[in-house]
């Protein structure tokens, strides 16, 4: 007999471009995760609805995160890949979980607080809320691995909360505990080309590579990445923006390359002008093949209707006995 799969859930927000930073902290592991756990994920279109003031472009932005994670090699006839609010189901358990939310540990949350100093003028119940609803996007389908990094671990700590305050309120064993999850590695952060940080959605667009940016833009950026004079004296440290660009390199050229280059540091005698155009092409031969199927796919429309309502599908059948678990344990089954 086949042992029972895991389940795997995760969201993304349809905000902005992926990046290289997406890429290799998130969307390689979820393919890598498809073929051996029970996998949903999410296009957490809901969730955009806190900050954004106009969504007219918003259908565009959903096209494009989907087609892009599939060009990445996401599989959607081996995981559920939807739209939140294509699961009303989603709406209903966070109903249920708002009457476990207390407004005090809520409004301590870092992200409310974030939220808050970003959006002042829009500082309305949804953004104060937004831990309940991530904790209804898991528990919907009873996910007990959550691939996420250190940054998101306060949320499923909620998430973990009120799974077990709607068991002990309620009775039973309806919603397990999830947990970070990424093969028993840190998630990888790509560094920024300005030498500040990693790569971000919203920050320095040219210090970020989008997996959508033509070949001639690559090159543009990495020509601007941020440099220093070279090694003071054999053995110094790197400065973080020239650490950032040898780690950017080990992504796309062989230990051979890097390795030359690592010496020619040390040495002092390194040519930032050829490091950045080793990286440059390495950067080309990967992006522009996830570019190009993106783009075909966020043109194709009867094949995202089909991707959307096939995820739906999926996604409604794992919720419908979810909710209906819940259901019965509140006590709302009359007949």
């Amino acid at each position: 007999m086949e042992k029972k799969r895991e389940i795997v859930m995760s969201g993304i927000r349809p905000t902005g471009f992926l990046h290289l930073g997406n890429y290799f902290g998130a969307v390689r592991n979820y393919v890598r995760m498809q073929d051996s756990y029970t996998c949903y994920f999410m296009v957490a279109d809901l969730h955009a609805l806190t900050t954004l003031s106009e969504t007219r472009d918003l259908k565009g932005h959903v096209r494009r995160v989907m087609a892009e994670n599939i060009a990445c090699g996401l599989d959607p006839d081996k995981v559920a890949f939807y739209c939140q609010s294509h699961v009303p189901e989603t709406a209903e358990l966070y109903l249920f979980f708002n009457m476990l939310a207390y407004v005090g540990e809520l409004e301590k949350t870092p992200t409310f607080k974030d939220k808050v100093r970003l959006h002042p003028q829009n500082v309305n119940a949804g953004l104060l809320t937004y831990p309940v609803l991530q904790a209804a996007d898991i528990l919907l389908h009873r996910a007990t691995l959550v691939p996420v990094g250190k940054d998101q671990e306060q949320h499923l700590e909620i998430a973990r909360n009120y799974a077990n305050r709607f068991n002990h309120r309620y009775g039973g064993e309806v919603f397990p505990e999830a947990y970070a999850f990424n093969f028993g590695e840190a998630l990888a952060k790509v560094p920024s080309l300005d030498g500040t940080g990693k790569m971000s959605k919203s920050e320095n667009q040219m210090a970020t590579i989008y997996l959508s940016d033509s070949d001639e833009m690559i090159v543009k950026k990495i020509k601007g990445a941020k440099t220093d004079s070279g090694a003071a004296e054999p053995g110094a440290a790197m400065s973080e923006a020239v650490a950032g660009l040898f780690q950017l390199l080990r992504l796309v050229a062989s230990e051979d390359v890097v390795s030359k280059f690592e010496a020619d540091y040390q040495a002092g005698t390194i040519r930032y002008g050829d490091m950045k155009k080793e990286l440059a092409a390495g950067m080309v031969q990967f992006i522009a093949p996830i570019r190009e199927k993106a783009e075909a796919i966020r043109n194709d429309d009867v094949y995202l209707r089909r991707i959307m309502e096939q995820g739906a599908a999926k996604a409604r059948a794992s919720a419908a006995v979810t909710i209906q678990l819940a259901k019965e344990a509140i006590g709302l089954k009359y007949y």
